[in-house]
């Protein structure tokens, strides 16, 4: 394995700045979840991500294939048959991206709460 630099995300230049950007889109956050129970077809996946638009899951998917957060499943059947399971690595996102779902169900009245008073000032 290549020996790296230490990484240092608050340093404009530092490309761990791309992994950081993946992992906080929404979608990602979103797929992450819904496999965390186990692998999904593309449509079961669609239908637990609400809101997500077939592209958008395409692109997602693929991103975090390449990432090396899933693995994308061909099976030689008539129709053919896809799967998406998250990785060893991927899996390792799912608790922080659990906690900071479960934060936001959790905070989201307080949320617009301040917002509603933000509003009220301007």
């Amino acid at each position: 394995m290549p020996q790296f630099p230490a990484f240092d995300v608050m340093t404009a230049t530092c490309p761990s700045r791309t992994s950081l950007a993946r992992i906080a889109n929404k979608w990602t956050a979103m797929v992450v979840i819904a496999l965390s129970a186990g692998p999904l077809r593309f449509g079961d996946l669609r239908t637990s991500v609400g809101g997500i638009s077939a592209k958008v899951l395409t692109e997602t998917l693929r991103d975090l294939e390449r990432d090396g957060l899933l693995t994308r499943h061909v099976y030689g059947e008539v129709p053919p048959r896809v799967e998406y399971e998250l990785t060893a690595l991927g899996r390792t996102l799912h608790v922080p991206l659990q906690a900071l779902a479960l934060w936001a169900e959790q905070h989201f009245a307080e949320v617009l709460a301040a917002r509603e008073n933000y509003d009220a000032r301007q």
